[in-house]
């Protein structure tokens, strides 16, 4: 492991011009690009005191042997640059995203002679057109099926392409209209290829001239008395307006955007883009995304924005939550890449607003469904569990994991959560909660809970006969056929805070003679795992399953506790308006709030209507009234 002093640039030799630089380690692989307006400030920030620095960039820069850089003149070509090396280099310690599933996409191969409509995943392809992506495969296939009729353009593989050229006969879509079957010769390659462009012109959105043009024939025909092919032009007509309904209209017609939105924490981040395409909602997709360095939504916008778009189709508005640090340099490039005009906003009202909103919703579901099918899974929770007994030095996976956190508003209504972890899995039967008597602070309160929790752990163990092993005892209540609450204890607990939280948990655990349970600590701000005593905190990788996991046990214990805290809190604020109530004790102001069941409800009571309360009578209800209404 290097010292970052060790390859330091001497004072004075970096210069203050805007430029990309690459971190190198030992074997000169690229591990890190990054831009600035001033290199000489922005690379000095990384030498100047390490302690200060965030974990994943001092394991950066532990891990790196050297540094270099390239001047550019703007921040545009600064722009350009970091994407191009970090598209080459691959570096790990930059953002990446990667797509959270493949999305089917609707290909129109204008390559080839006779241009084919087909599905297609994966990388795309020069010459091919492309529209979506779709959600479901299917969902192509039945815009396709009803498109053909107007546009019968080839749909076969080039294997049934040649075998029916070969026999002279069509294949079954050559017989039911739906393919003009070039195989055969009916059309020219110049008629298929523009029924191609006509099928390309309407799925990219100029759908009313082919509508306004079939009603204008089938208007003709009707005319002149053909009316099977009148009744044909309306059943064609029909189709495309079914194809049309399959597509949400949710902005204007001219309107050709993408809506991104962000869901993040401090681990991974899910980024959501619904494609807009003549005001109607055409695809969405969906990339997730590991956190390696520490960064901000305007910092994700920007990686997104210069990774996605540096070959996929610019549309003309970009709609995202946060702009980039460097909004102009951004929109110049995109404008450079798309040949035309490009704004990039962040919607504050109205429709594109709304939009932005559903859209941030997918991200969120998209984010909880991801963490869902990393939790479940098996084998990578089982890598979980070890990397956290090797990183803590453990002598076995710690399979029962205990997390403790405090909740309070200014030292009001102290309140502790305590979740389980078993296999990797929350055990909710297995949650408590804690009202903390003590108002010394955090730390006070991490000992209290710690203390109260292993004190009844060994009284049930006690009282079970668990240490005489008398039969029938152990941790089932042998009446209720339930563990009993306190009985089993965990191979680790985790607290929420730093060294002196973990190190208040250990001194509670000492002083009740406890030596076979781990303590931990997880500091939210740099996830920082604290070993009690220790002057330094362990530095797990951010990529390591161990660390997701203590995350979501810290995140679900913050959780419960901040749900506790509320009701306690909620219900303290309705009692004190009742307090000012004169001789109303504390029995009769729960019957009227379990009566009524809020405050907000009593305030619009009648003076009949509290009477109905079993122990209130008429001059005590007049008297609620007129307090609580400030007569």
């Amino acid at each position: 492991m290097a010292s970052p002093l060790s390859f330091r640039p001497k004072p004075g030799s970096i210069p203050e011009s805007p430029g990309v630089y690459r971190f190198r380690d030992e074997h000169g692989r690229v591990i890190y690009v990054g831009k600035a307006k001033s290199l000489r400030q922005r690379l000095n920030s990384y030498f100047a005191d390490f302690s200060a620095l965030h974990p994943r960039t001092q394991t950066m820069l532990t891990t790196a042997a050297d540094v270099d850089w390239t001047v550019v003149g703007t921040e545009v070509e600064a722009l350009q640059l970091e994407y191009s090396w970090i598209k080459e280099f691959d570096p790990r310690f930059n953002v990446k995203y990667r797509d959270d599933k493949s999305y089917p996409y609707l290909a129109v191969t204008m390559g080839e002679d006779f241009p084919r409509v087909q599905v297609m995943r994966g990388a795309k392809r020069k010459g091919t057109r492309y529209f979506g992506p779709y959600s479901h495969a299917w969902a192509i296939r039945e815009t396709v099926d009803l498109l053909l009729r107007v546009f019968p353009v080839r749909t076969c593989s080039a294997g049934v392409f040649k075998r029916a050229g070969q026999i002279g006969r069509p294949c079954l879509l050559g017989y039911i209209d739906k393919c003009s079957a070039p195989c055969v010769g009916r059309v020219t390659p110049e008629e298929h290829r523009a029924l191609a462009e006509d099928f390309c012109d309407f799925m990219a959105g100029n759908t009313s001239r082919f509508i306004k043009r079939l009603e204008k024939e089938m208007r003709e025909a009707a005319a002149e008395e053909e009316f099977e092919r009148a009744a044909r032009l309306r059943d064609d007509i029909q189709a495309l307006q079914r194809a049309l309904e399959k597509q949400a209209v949710v902005l204007g017609d001219a309107t050709d955007a993408d809506v991104i939105a962000l869901a993040e924490d401090a681990l991974e981040a899910a980024v959501q883009v619904f494609y807009v395409r003549g005001g109607r909602i055409r695809g969405q997709r969906g990339w997730v995304v590991d956190k390696v360095e520490e960064t901000t939504p305007g910092a994700l916008v920007e990686h997104f924005l210069l990774q996605i778009y540096a070959e996929g189709e610019i549309p003309r508005e970009v709609l995202v939550p946060a702009l980039p640090p460097e909004p102009d340099a951004v929109t110049e490039l995109l404008t450079e890449q798309r040949g035309a005009r490009v704004e990039l906003r962040v919607p504050q009202r109205g429709d594109k607003k709304a939009l932005m909103e559903t859209v941030e919703r997918n991200a969120k579901e998209s984010l909880a469904q991801h963490k869902i099918r990393r939790a479940s899974d098996l084998t990578t929770r089982s890598k979980a569990l070890q990397e956290i007994a090797d990183a803590l030095e453990l002598d076995q996976a710690p399979l029962r994991v205990e997390c403790y956190d405090v909740s309070h508003l200014q030292g009001e209504n102290v309140v502790a959560s305590m979740v389980v972890f078993e296999d990797g899995l929350a055990r909710k039967s297995e949650y408590r909660r804690f009202a903390v008597k003590t108002k010394e602070g955090d730390v006070a309160s991490i000992y209290e809970v710690i203390h109260r929790r292993f004190k009844r752990y060994l009284e049930e163990r006690a009282n079970t006969g668990e240490l005489a092993a008398d039969e029938g005892s152990g941790p089932i209540d042998p009446e209720t056929g339930k563990p009993r609450k306190f009985a089993y204890p965990p191979n680790l607990v985790v607290v929420d805070g730093a060294g002196p939280q973990a190190a208040a948990a250990q001194r509670a655990l000492d002083e009740l003679g406890i030596d076979d349970v781990a303590v931990c600590g997880l500091a939210k701000r740099l996830e920082e795992v604290w070993m009690p005593g220790d002057d330094q905190p362990v530095i797990m990788p951010r990529s390591s399953e161990g660390l997701y996991l203590l995350q979501r046990v810290r995140d679900e214990a913050h959780r419960f506790a901040i749900t506790y805290h509320r009701s306690k809190r909620s219900k303290a604020v309705k009692e004190s308006a009742l307090d000012a109530v004169p001789g109303l004790g504390p029995a009769r102001k729960q019957a009227l709030l379990k009566h009524f069941g809020s405050l907000k409800k009593l305030k619009e009571a009648t003076v009949a209507d509290i009477c109905e309360v079993p122990g209130i009578g008429q001059s005590t209800a007049e008297v609620i009234v007129s307090t609580l209404k400030g007569e």
